[in-house]
């Protein structure tokens, strides 16, 4: 197929693994919204309902699975937080589906419908396979990315045919929540999704941001696989008997100790207490205000004596004082009777008793308390939303008749923490909305959202020619084929995309925009035959590559791993006649590494060294187009060298794989004392050069300085430098024209190339004057060096505002080359 063939087949918009069904199949006792979404998801055979309280879960999911096992036959599973069975068999007895109850597989003896609690599949005692369709309910549980609930569940569940998520509260902004229930589901892998959709933190793993141009993209795409729905007008329907009565929330402020008595690990005393510094302190602030807080809590419930309440806290502690405080009040807690925990959840449900107490991470998720209770007490405020906006709706859901009054009792030293709880809540409120719109502009039908999630293929080609530069806004592929000439290049140096790693423009065009690096190589075989007509005979192609780090949770071993990449580049640029004939290394900071994805850390180090892998680095390929005559392998144009400036002695060192050592000893601590940071990473590697290394005498040196607190824990202040001409450990990762973006306010690239690299690359490679292409030109950092170093310049990009940017650039590198200065002047 030709190039533009092959860009269609990028257009996947929606995989259905399900099966067409009529509402007529479906129970009539549902509600007209339940029945469109029950068609939806089992059309879908994958998808994630999040329906806001009181909508309807237990009964969706329970008629979901009757019509697959209708259809399918075998075993059927509702795996569900604990407390929470009794509200699916009330329901499911009524939809005609008697579920059993059961905690290890010789429990299961026929096909039918089985509920089950997270902690029995997550321990083994249940083998999900034997069964076809599976529901998770309050499946918020796998938030927890790391967590031995997340890494088992991505594992075991990969053989069962039909899989659903089911929770009120996704929280929209809490992107990797939402990408972990596309990756149980199948929909996209969660590393893919994460490199597509969203940039990086360097300085902090996890910290997530929707890339400006993705972010339309991202809620299509969560609208295709996920049912948010927040009341049945979404869909069309009337909201009759779903309005919910007026939430009222009143604080309770306690006057609390500002005054610190804690030392930090300098010995540096603290003025004042900083309970949102870490959760020790905001733990410490409960612990310390129990006395006052109960008492607070009694207070409310005497001024009310005839109403219902459900207690929430956190500690154990809390528990045992509320008890004592409230003698009627019945307490739930992990470590109690499963079956006498369950019944006291519906006894209290059923309004047997008046008073509850319970955490939010046992009764908060699932239960259903608003027949009789509409007063809850938050003994304490956290950060934990999820667990706060699931505990509030035990009681603020449908078929709740009274006004909802939430308590919330915290001490003047926790104000920010509730401030930054009540920031989250409204976050989530204005998300909802977003979603709700979405689903009322297009409802369940797939053909509008894919007319709107369609990409543009193509572009309309525009140059901008200097002096000394070209650079187009095109696609590479149709650049390279039809605008350049055979044998006109005399390097050829970019960074290509790290397979789907990246995506740099919503256009089917971007070689980001593949499923997975086999079609990332087959849109690169349309362009790298071009790439070897257009270099020059006997000339190079330097190519920037990276390796991708493949996680444990997506990969299914538990442990990072590294997909060599840049083996994969090697290999098809061989096979398209390139000639192979060194890589350079770049060294990376593997402390920043760490920072971003914690595969390094030290604390598992320490656990358990055999599962820990070193950092990352960068490479630059070198390859060769052969040159007309074989016999000598000059290239047919050389790039010379007058030995008045490249002596003899320039050479030696370069051609040799190590430096000479001075023979001085290795540095110790105190050659760094009263230096600063930047100080101490300049002179470390300097000396580390000069001097013979000493492993022994480079620990010592790092320890001390930890132990002074000057060793940071955001980059690597004493990494070891490298003698060999082959390992560039002194790229300085933050020259790129990235710094100038950020100056200007404008969008930073994705991946920016490092100035030093180009740098070296052009003048190794390359005489003046000569011509420099970079198909992936981004910022135009090779086209810019270009000019700066006396060479011409040439370079596509497909990314307007990346190509505006670069432009900027290389008039302003051509003005500085044509200006003339004093000296210039002068020898005139």
């Amino acid at each position: 197929m030709d190039y533009y063939e092959f860009l269609t087949t990028k257009f996947k918009f929606s995989s259905n693994n399900g099966f067409e069904i009529s509402q007529d199949d479906i129970n009539q006792g549902c509600k007209p919204h339940q029945k469109d979404i029950i068609q939806w998801a089992v059309k879908k055979g994958r998808a994630a309902i999040f329906c806001s309280f009181g909508l309807g879960k237990t009964w969706i999911q329970t008629e979901i699975l009757r019509l697959i096992e209708k259809q399918t036959g075998g075993k059927h599973l509702i795996i569900a937080p604990l407390g929470v069975r009794q509200e699916f068999k009330r329901d499911g007895k009524v939809l005609g589906v008697d579920y059993t109850f059961v905690k290890k597989d010789h429990e299961i003896t026929t096909d039918g419908f089985y509920i089950t609690n997270y902690e029995s599949v997550r321990d083994g005692k249940i083998d999900v396979n034997q069964f076809t369709s599976i529901s998770l309910d309050e499946a918020s549980i796998l938030r927890g990315y790391g967590t031995k609930t997340y890494q088992s569940f991505l594992l075991l569940f990969d053989q069962v045919p039909y899989r659903f998520v089911a929770t009120a509260t996704p929280s929209p902004n809490r992107y990797k929540e939402l990408i972990h229930y596309a990756g149980f589901l199948g929909i996209m892998d969660t590393g893919q999704a994460l490199t597509r959709f969203f940039q990086r933190d360097s300085k902090k793993a996890n910290n997530l941001t929707l890339y400006p141009h993705m972010e339309r993209e991202f809620y299509h795409w969560l609208h295709s696989w996920a049912m948010f729905l927040q009341a049945p007008s979404d869909l069309g329907y009337s909201d009759e008997g779903y309005s919910l009565p007026e939430l009222k929330v009143i604080e309770h402020e306690l006057p609390a100790e500002v005054i610190s008595k804690d030392f930090d690990r300098w010995g540096q005393g603290k003025l004042i207490k900083d309970v949102t510094s870490s959760l020790s302190e905001t733990s410490r602030e409960k612990r310390e205000s129990i006395a006052d807080r109960v008492l607070k809590a009694q207070e409310i419930i005497n001024n009310d004596p005839d109403s219902h309440y459900i207690i929430w806290h956190d500690l154990e502690d809390e528990r045992h004082a509320i008890k004592k405080a409230i003698p009627e009040a019945k307490a739930i807690y992990g470590s109690q009777d499963l079956e006498k925990r369950e019944q006291d959840i519906i006894d209290f449900s059923d309004g047997k008793f008046k008073y509850l107490a319970a955490k939010p991470s046992i009764a908060g998720s699932g239960c259903n308390f608003q027949r009789h209770c509409h007063k809850a007490i938050f003994m304490g405020v956290g950060y934990k939303f999820n667990d706060f906006i699931q505990a509030i709706h035990r009681i603020h859901r449908f078929l709740q008749t009274n006004q909802v009054e939430i308590h919330i009792i915290y001490t003047e030293n926790e104000r920010e923490v509730l401030k930054s709880l009540k920031k989250k809540w409204a976050d989530d409120k204005n998300l909802r909305v977003r979603m709700s719109e979405i689903i009322k502009k297009f409802g369940l039908a797939e053909t509008g959202l894919a007319t709107e999630l369609k990409r543009d293929i193509g572009v309309e080609r525009k140059e901008v020619k200097g002096k000394y530069y070209t650079a187009v806004h095109n696609d590479c592929v149709d650049e390279v084929k039809n605008y350049v000439e055979s044998d006109s290049v005399d390097l050829i140096h970019t960074s290509i995309p790290f397979g789907n790693h990246y995506e740099y423009s919503a256009n089917y065009n971007d070689f980001g925009h593949n499923s997975d690096n086999v079609e990332f190589f087959r849109q690169m075989d349309y362009l790298t035959p071009e790439l070897l007509r257009v270099l020059k005979p006997g000339r190079v192609y330097a190519c920037h590559v990276k390796d991708r780090i493949q996680f444990g949770n997506v990969t299914g071993y538990g442990m990072p791993s590294v997909d060599p990449f840049h083996v994969d580049c090697i290999n098809h640029y061989r096979r398209h006649g390139f000639i192979y004939f060194g890589m350079i290394t770049v060294v990376t900071d593997v402390v920043r590494e760490n920072n971003q994805t914690y595969r390094l850390g030290w604390s598992e180090q320490c656990k358990d060294g055999s599962k820990m892998g070193v950092g990352s680095p960068e490479y630059i390929l070198l390859f060769r187009k052969l040159p007309t005559d074989t016999s000598t392998a000059y290239a047919d144009t050389p790039v010379k060298k007058d030995k008045k400036d490249y002596t003899r002695g320039r050479w030696q060192i370069d051609a040799h794989a190590f430096w000479r050592s001075s023979g001085d000893r290795f540095m110790n601590a105190e050659d760094f004392e009263g230096l600063n940071v930047e100080a101490i990473s300049k002179l470390f590697t300097q000396k580390s050069l000069e001097n013979i290394y000493s492993y022994k005498d480079h620990v010592q040196v790092a320890e001390t300085l930890d132990d002074k607190g000057t060793l940071p824990s955001s980059f690597m202040s004493v990494a070891p430098a490298s003698h060999r001409d082959d390992c560039w450990h002194d790229v300085h990762r933050m020259n790129t024209l990235n710094a100038q973006q950020g100056l200007k306010r404008e969008a930073n690239h994705v991946c920016p190339l490092q100035i030093d690299i180009v740098e070296r690359i052009i003048e190794r490679y390359t005489n003046k004057g000569e011509l420099v292409l970079d198909p992936f030109g981004g910022l135009m950092t090779v086209p810019y060096c270009a000019v700066k170093m006396g060479r011409r310049g040439y370079a596509s990009e497909l990314n307007k505002d990346y190509h505006r940017c670069g432009v900027s650039y290389l008039k302003a590198a051509e003005r500085d080359v044509d200006t003339p200065t004093l000296f210039d002047a002068l020898a005139v």
